[in-house]
């Protein structure tokens, strides 16, 4: 059988309980078809960058599955006459990621680079001519 990461978005007036029924729905289809669905992931209400069928947030999920490709081509073509689900993309991949994805991961603040600019060499300047004081400047 074959590995996928498969996602979708709902709809921004679904409740999570709606969307966590939704992964339950299609993880029955892909069992009633011979796969399996390992990790699950609900990545929240976000926003969109661009609208979709008038929804400008929607409601993310993330399936990891291990199923045939009939398992796969069934869930999907349920997918397509739910009107709740707005869009759905399933990737095949040769393993599936351990741990939480991505989109789950926290960044640590600290860890990242300070934004202090007066740490930062100052390099030559070009040919855009010499610096000026601020007060000049109009």
């Amino acid at each position: 059988m074959a590995l996928y990461e498969h996602v979708f978005l709902a709809r921004q007036d679904v409740s999570s309980q709606q969307v966590e029924a939704l992964v339950d729905q299609y993880k029955g289809v892909i069992e009633a078809n011979g796969g399996k669905v390992g990790r699950i992931e609900h990545w929240g209400l976000k926003s969109l960058t661009y609208r979709i069928n008038k929804n400008r947030k929607a409601h993310y999920a993330l399936m990891d599955i291990d199923a045939p490709s009939d398992a796969v081509k069934e869930m999907e073509r349920q997918m397509r006459f739910n009107e709740d689900i707005l869009r759905f993309m399933t990737v095949s991949v040769d393993a599936h990621e351990e741990g939480p994805s991505a989109m789950l991961q926290k960044r640590d603040r600290d860890d990242r680079p300070r934004g202090d600019r007066d740490d930062r060499p100052r390099g030559d300047r070009g040919d855009r001519g010499p610096r000026r004081p601020r007060e000049d400047r109009e």
